[in-house]
């Protein structure tokens, strides 16, 4: 499943990140279904934060030019020293999507509001029910 999701979310196809969340969804709402009566909440967990850090990364890969990064963080209310901070390192798509900053500005809450299925509730809701 993990592969699945590599291939779904990988940085080369999130030129585009909303087609991207759609089969992200599709895909996890047909697994969860199968799979569903398992007890595995701290799986799904890990899981989880795993794939919201994968989409932090993908939308960061999509903004391409610090004074975008620069920018958008800062509509996101991030301070301009530290959106300048991360907009500007030189470290990879998967480091600086972890940093404080973009952890701050694309939080759980936005990326659900913006079309993101979360799978803990997704589960909680699947697993209540049997």
């Amino acid at each position: 499943m993990k592969s699945k999701l590599k291939e779904l979310s990988s940085r080369r196809s999130c030129q585009s990140i909303r087609p991207s969340l759609k089969k992200i969804e599709r895909y996890m709402r047909g697994w969860l279904n199968y799979y569903g009566i398992a007890d595995m909440k701290n799986k799904i967990d890990d899981l989880n934060s795993w794939l919201y850090h994968r989409i932090r990364m993908c939308i960061w890969k999509q903004w391409k030019l610090p004074k975008t990064k620069k920018r958008n963080l800062m509509k996101l209310g991030i301070p301009e020293y530290f959106a300048h901070q991360a907009a500007n390192s030189r470290r990879k798509y998967w480091y600086v999507s972890g940093m404080g900053a973009v952890n701050r500005a694309l939080t759980k809450e936005r990326l659900i509001n913006s079309g993101f299925y979360d799978l803990a509730t997704a589960y909680q809701s699947v697993h209540v029910n049997c």
